[in-house]
């Protein structure tokens, strides 16, 4: 959430046009349904986005190669302990057409999910190893952003101009920013 709500701070344009889409399909209504979120396709784009750029484990559990294998001109002997860097991968340009830019519109028509054999989206690990909290997390995700954007105009204390907003990260367990992220929230009528 907090990777978010950076980028979305960062990207005015990007939050304007979430919030627009959150406030039409709720029309007013004070709470938001799960079947909401199907009429939100641009908050899940900005999700997934913020999961590419910032995944949450940048290093997933390793793996141990069963037998010898030839992978890319590399041999892999049997027995090899096999380190994923997902970070790098989901940052990789042959992937992702200027990687290090936030752009949710990248999801737009664009197959790519969190299972299956996409492997330059893995925000959630892979294979038999993937996160078995996906579902929940993502609904957690798009529940709270999606009333955050709702209820609330965001901005920054003191006048600070957004773009010079400080995203340095601290890889450990998780992503996470190396400073926090403090933010006026103004109650939308």
């Amino acid at each position: 959430m907090d990777w978010a709500m950076a980028e979305l701070i960062r990207h005015p344009e990007v939050m304007r046009k979430a919030q627009l889409e959150v406030r039409r399909v709720l029309n007013g209504r004070a709470k938001i349904n799960e079947v909401d979120f199907k009429d939100l396709p641009y908050l899940n784009m900005l999700i997934k986005e913020t999961l590419r750029l910032r995944t949450p484990a940048p290093i997933l559990v390793p793996r141990y190669s069963t037998e010898t294998v030839e992978l890319g001109g590399y041999t892999i002997p049997a027995g090899s302990r096999i380190v994923i860097n997902a970070w790098a991968i989901m940052r990789e340009q042959n992937g992702w057409e200027d990687a290090e830019r936030f752009l949710p519109e990248r999801f737009e028509n664009n197959q790519v999910e969190f299972v299956g054999t996409n492997y330059q989206y893995i925000p959630f690990g892979g294979g038999r190893r993937i996160c078995p909290g996906i579902s929940f997390s993502m609904s957690t995700m798009e529940n709270v952003l999606a009333n955050l954007l709702y209820h609330f105009d965001w901005k920054l204390p003191g006048g600070q101009n957004p773009k010079e907003l400080e995203m340095k990260e601290v890889s450990g367990l998780s992503l996470t920013r190396k400073s926090d992220l403090f933010l006026i929230a103004t109650p939308h009528n």
